[in-house]
């Protein structure tokens, strides 16, 4: 079976990266983006449009409604790409389409090191030579490397020699492109032979001789691109780097397909290493760094360590109880059977081996042993001297069969509802609930087949230790004596329990912190810092040089494993990368770093960070976000957990108003990392073309824009041309471009020649004004308007608290610009929806579990007393959540059902057991006292091997155990105070709602000698 951390989880989403180089934010929103999202809309099962446009890129993510038909939506998507660039402008090329989940995350970094090779020689082997064998490993899904740039054939020229031969960068482009061109081949006939026709257009292996392109004539002298500019092999244009350790290096991220395994992932890269650095020059390093199948390892190896220890735990109770080792290891047999039939089951329904069904097994263990222990304490209680074996088996067999079949259907009932949920709490209980019903299915299948006939094989014939004898019986005589004393007070004490319990809940509900997933505690931290807006990628690489230093400071220099971080914005050769890793600017940086595993972690080191790099970086942002595989899939996509969008048509207003937002949210003492997600004062350089000045000159726009995209990026975008490797066989575009570092100022790009006839006089600031500005470095849209988002961290406060203060906070903003609204993004939506659905499955659950015991006991009230057990049940999972300072999440919640679904189950054995003396027809109040005094041991019993079970879950022992400690501790808070209630609270609900019931079963059958229509024959 697949192993894995969670099972598939996250929205059907489709993801459109499209680039254009050069092209600004507001040229990509307005002529690529809104073209896509106005055909998107066309496709079935659209749910909502997400789309983000930087500058040279467009990152759209397509969300479609829970069962739509992937395969035709992806089918879709392509068609509707393709209707919508036949609106955009010329040399947009085709966008990558593609599907990424919330399960599609990195899980390691397979990085390029080297003393020798430069940054574009490492991309150059990760790309051409690495890549083609580690995208086809199973599973794998492998983006573009990190780190450098495409490898390019790069004509730099010199400004100067531009101006004194009096040429434009438009001249010498032109020239460029006449002078190397793809062009068909064809054939030649020589007698009887086909020949293939070449000729020397292209540029060969020769890189020099390109240089003797002539570019005009001037006073008979004729100038060469070797006089004006110099050729070398190396890359596009710089616009980000990656450090390994500080180092620059290039990384591919691990990146797994949702529906892949992690374990197997790993593995198989692990195993391909070999032939990944025999594909490399010797003096190329490749390693597999920020491995998390470690993480994912330990997590399941505690959980089925926990489950282990607490079957040994269970065990120990029974034999504890029956004093009898035969006895309990017939019951411990049970269970590696029952789990071997649910793990069997689990694969047969396409369901892997994760958190949540190890969590479901080891959920089952302390709930596998209960039917075998009722039914060999059953037969404990009557195999008295002088009954064999075997018949006290059958007597025993058939006296609880029908108890325990409803049992079983009764802790199968309250996760009926998680099949019935939608979204984020469907996809994590349905795996969960598969495991505990197949698991219950087997248990009860065995323990009618199974462990009869090992009893009759292995049990002693004669039972001394029975039920009136011993610490017991001795037991057994107390409980009845203080069973008559409570059942004298039975209606205060059921008034007072319903009263206490209900107002238990009604003051500790309000008061529980919520949460969707207990922290992981991963020893990962990652931080996204962003520089002042516009600052350059070299100055951006010394800051995050120095914030590398502050978290070394603050963490421990010996306390840090690995450090990796990424600076700038993925080139627009790779936009799919902005799937991975999204950045906006230059000044933007993502940082990673591992921590050794006993390092001292969370909220106290990440606060000392935020505080240091504050201090040492006061013109920077940092926020942290999700770091390890847990936190990354359960925080779906969002950075942060708190993320408040305004949404509208105007974006002025949308700021405007954003702006009221962070001011109401820096209120709040709990709020940290709080910042604008979108840069809206991104500085410019306006060039403003006079049309009518450039007309004067013979110039129109064409010409005056073509001189100046070599000065600020190249002509890769605008002249495409192409030079083939003859040793490697692959195709680099060749560009031209003027060196960044001789136009650095407003005067010198106003120097630029931009006069295709060469006249001295006419350079670029004659026809244009040259002037600083700003405008929106990142635009967002949702569903076709603009949002400006406000994120943040929380501190000291659970996410549910930190809701409903939100939501008190935003109220303070007042009411918004017409047209616009506040929508909740981040992990807030998903957490209300993951609550609603399980305050409604529970809900659920009981219901279900009402009308299914109506059904059987054919009496409303007798299900009514049961079900009253339930308040009880609930109150002992709060007071325990409280005790232990955890909060209520999925995990809690699924411990609340599971502890009231064995509650129900020890409820039904007693009121059976009671009913079948009062219709020997003892008084009602002995038949309460007998029925319950009779299941003392084995509702002791299950209540204690359960409890013994959960125990090491509840502790956390190892990694990741705090995930699973919810899940234990609420089942045993909600058994501890059920059990009490069963035992006290349950007999005077009997007695009072049966104290005036008919002895008479309510059968209608008139040859049943139980029904009040029996007619003797």
């Amino acid at each position: 079976m697949p192993v894995d951390i969670f099972p598939k989880v996250g929205d059907p989403a489709i993801y459109v990266a499209q680039p254009y180089g050069g092209m600004d934010p507001a040229q990509m929103e307005g002529y690529l983006t809104y073209y896509y999202e106005y055909h998107f809309l066309y496709i079935t099962g659209i749910d909502r449009i997400e789309s983000k446009s930087i500058q040279g890129a467009a990152l759209m993510k397509l969300v479609f409604k829970e069962g739509t038909d992937m395969a035709q939506a992806a089918a879709e998507t392509v068609g509707y790409v393709n209707r919508a660039r036949a609106f955009m402008p010329p040399g947009t090329v085709p966008p990558f389409i593609t599907r990424f989940d919330a399960g599609s995350v990195a899980v390691g970094q397979l990085v390029f090191s080297s003393t020798t090779h430069t940054q574009g020689e490492l991309q150059d082997f990760a790309l051409n030579r690495v890549r083609p064998l580690f995208a086809t490993l199973p599973g794998v899904s492998a983006p573009p490397p990190f780190g450098g740039n495409q490898r390019a054939i790069v004509i730099t020229l010199d400004p100067g020699k531009l101006k004194q031969y009096q040429i434009s960068p438009q001249e010498a482009i032109s020239a460029v492109s006449k002078a190397t061109l793809v062009m068909p081949s064809g054939n030649m006939w020589t007698g009887k032979i086909e020949r293939i026709a070449r000729t020397n257009a292209a540029l060969g292996g020769n890189l020099s001789e390109l240089l003797s392109t002539p570019i005009r004539p001037v006073s008979g002298t004729t100038i060469y691109l070797k006089d004006i500019g110099t050729i070398e092999s190396g890359t596009d244009v710089i616009t980000a780097y990656a450090h390994v350790d500080g180092k620059r290096t290039v990384y591919i991220p691990v990146t797994k397909r949702a529906d892949a395994s992690t374990l197997a992932v790993i593995n198989a890269v692990k195993a391909a290493i070999p032939d990944f650095k025999k594909a490399v020059p010797d003096d190329v390093d490749v390693s597999l760094q920020f491995d998390q199948s470690p993480f994912v390892t330990n997590s399941l190896r505690g959980l089925i360590a926990e489950g282990l220890l607490g079957a040994g735990l269970t065990g120990l109770m029974v034999l504890i109880f029956l004093r009898d080792w035969r006895s309990a290891v017939i019951v411990i047999m049970n269970i590696p059977f029952a789990l071997l039939s649910a793990v069997i089951l689990l694969w047969a329904t396409g369901q892997t081996i994760n958190i949540m069904t190890l969590g479901g097994l080891a959920l089952a263990v302390g709930v596998l042993v209960d039917e075998a222990t009722v039914e060999i304490e059953n037969i404990h209680s009557l195999m008295l001297p002088g009954v064999s074996r075997a018949r006290a088996v059958v007597e025993a067999c058939s006296r609880t069969a029908m108890a325990r079949l409803l049992s079983m259907f009764c802790i199968l009932a309250v996760f009926v509802p998680s099949f019935f949920m939608v979204g984020v709490s469907r996809q994590l209980f349905v795996p969960l609930s598969l495991a505990v019903a197949f698991s219950m299915i087997a248990s009860y299948l065995l323990s009618s087949s199974l462990v009869p006939v090992f009893s009759t094989w292995l049990m002693r014939e004669a039972h001394r230790g029975e039920e009136h004898e011993g610490i017991f019986g001795h037991l057994r005589t107390f409980y009845e004596r203080y069973l008559r004393l409570v059942l004298r007070f039975r209606w205060p004490l059921v008034l007072v329990y319903l009263a206490a319990a209900f107002g238990l809940l009604y003051v500790l509900l309000p008061r529980m912190g919520t949460e969707l997933f207990p922290d992981a505690n991963a020893p990962l931290l990652r931080v996204r810092l962003r520089a002042p807006a516009g600052t350059r990628i070299e100055e951006t690489e010394r800051i995050v040089l120095h914030a590398l230093d502050v978290i070394k400071k603050d963490a421990g220099n010996d306390n840090v494993q690995i450090t990796s971080d990424f600076m700038g914005v993925v080139p627009s050769s790779y936009p799919v990368d902005l799937i991975h890793l999204f950045t906006s600017g230059p000044q933007e940086a993502v940082i990673q770093v591992a921590l050794k595993p006993d390092t001292p972690r969370g909220e106290a080191l990440r606060e000392r960070i935020r505080a240091d790099l504050r201090r040492e970086l006061p013109d920077c942002q940092v926020s942290f976000e999700a770091a390890d595989i847990v936190s990354q899939v359960m925080s779906f996509g969002s950075a942060t957990p708190i993320e408040v969008a305004v949404q509208g048509p105007s974006l002025a207003d949308d700021y405007g108003y954003a702006e009221k937002v962070r001011s109401e949210l820096a209120k709040l003492s709990f709020i940290r990392d709080l910042q604008f997600a979108q840069e809206y004062n991104y500085p410019t350089l306006d060039i403003n073309i006079n049309r009518e000045r450039a007309g004067q000159f013979g110039l129109t726009m064409a010409d005056v824009v073509r001189s100046v995209v070599p000065a600020t990026s190249s002509s890769r975008f605008t002249e495409p041309n192409y030079w083939r490797d003859p040793t490697s066989g692959n195709a680099f575009q060749i560009q031209v471009e003027l060196p960044q570092n001789q136009i650095q100022s407003v005067d010198e790009i106003g120097r630029l020649p931009v006069m295709p006839i060469g006249r001295p006089e006419m350079q670029l600031d004659n026809i244009a004004s040259l002037k600083m500005g700003t405008m929106p470095g990142l635009i967002e849209r949702f569903n076709g308007q603009h949002i400006i988002s406000v994120t943040a961290n929380i501190h000291g406060i659970t996410l549910g608290e930190a809701a409903i203060k939100l939501k008190q906070a935003l109220a303070g903003a007042g009411a918004p610009p017409r047209g616009a609204k506040i929508v909740m993004k981040g992990e807030i939506p998903p957490l209300e929806q993951t609550i609603s659905g399980l305050r409604t499955g529970l809900l659920l659950a009981v219901v279900a579990i009402f009308l299914l015991l109506s059904a059987n006991f054919q009496s409303m009230r007798l299900a009514l007393s049961i079900v009253l057990s339930v308040p009880a049940v609930l109150c002992g999972v709060l007071l325990m959540l409280l005790a232990t300072h955890t909060t209520l999440n999925i995990q809690s919640f699924m411990g609340a059902i599971m502890a009231i679904g064995i509650a129900v189950a020890n409820s039904i054995l007693l009121i059976t057991f009671a009913e079948r003396f009062r219709h020997e027809n003892r008084p009602v109040m002995d038949a309460a006292r007998e029925g319950a005094a009779s299941r003392l041991r084995a509702i002791l019993m299950t209540a204690a091997a359960m409890i013994c079970g959960m125990a090491p879950m509840a502790i956390g022992f190892g990694e990741g155990g705090s995930q699973s400690a919810p899940l234990g501790r609420a089942v045993i808070g909600g058994l501890l105070v059920s059990t009490f209630a069963t035992l006290t609270i349950l007999p005077s609900i009997y007695a009072i709602l049966q104290g005036r019931a008919p002895v008479t079963f309510p059968s209608l059958n008139p040859m049943d000698p139980a029904s009040r229509y029996y007619e003797a024959q």
